[in-house]
C-alpha cells in the first residue's frame, strides 16, 4: 500500500469526510523519484464542527504520526467543516514552489 493510500484510509476512518483529497507533492521537491514525502491533505468534515483551527491540525497529525515519523517529510493541511468549504466557494488554495534543495 502506498503512504497517500495509508494516509486517505487513515484520514477515511477517523473523520468519514465529505470531501477528501490526498495530493503527494513530492514531485515539486528536490527528491528521489517515487519517494512520497511531501503530501498535502485537503479534508472536509462535519467532525470538525465546533472544533479550532489548531486542534484540527494536531488531531490530522496525532492520526499520520507513525508517517510523520517515516516517509513524510512535508504535511500541509487544511481541514474546513463542510459550512467553512461552501463559503470558500470549494477553492483549494495552491502550494508555493520548493523553496529548498539543489
Amino acid at each position: 500500500m502506498t503512504v497517500r493510500q495509508r494516509i486517505h484510509d487513515k484520514l477515511v476512518e477517523a473523520f468519514s469526510p465529505e470531501r477528501l483529497e490526498v495530493i503527494d507533492e513530492s514531485h515539486m521537491h528536490n527528491v528521489p523519484e517515487g519517494a512520497e514525502s511531501h503530501f498535502k491533505v485537503i479534508v472536509v468534515a462535519e467532525a470538525f464542527e465546533g472544533v479550532g483551527r489548531l486542534d484540527r491540525q494536531r488531531r490530522i497529525n496525532a492520526l499520520l504520526a507513525d508517517e510523520l515519523a517515516g516517509p513524510v517529510h512535508a504535511l500541509s493541511m487544511r481541514a474546513w467543516t463542510p459550512a467553512q468549504w461552501r463559503e470558500r466557494g470549494g477553492e483549494v488554495p495552491e502550494s508555493p514552489p520548493c523553496m529548498g534543495g539543489g
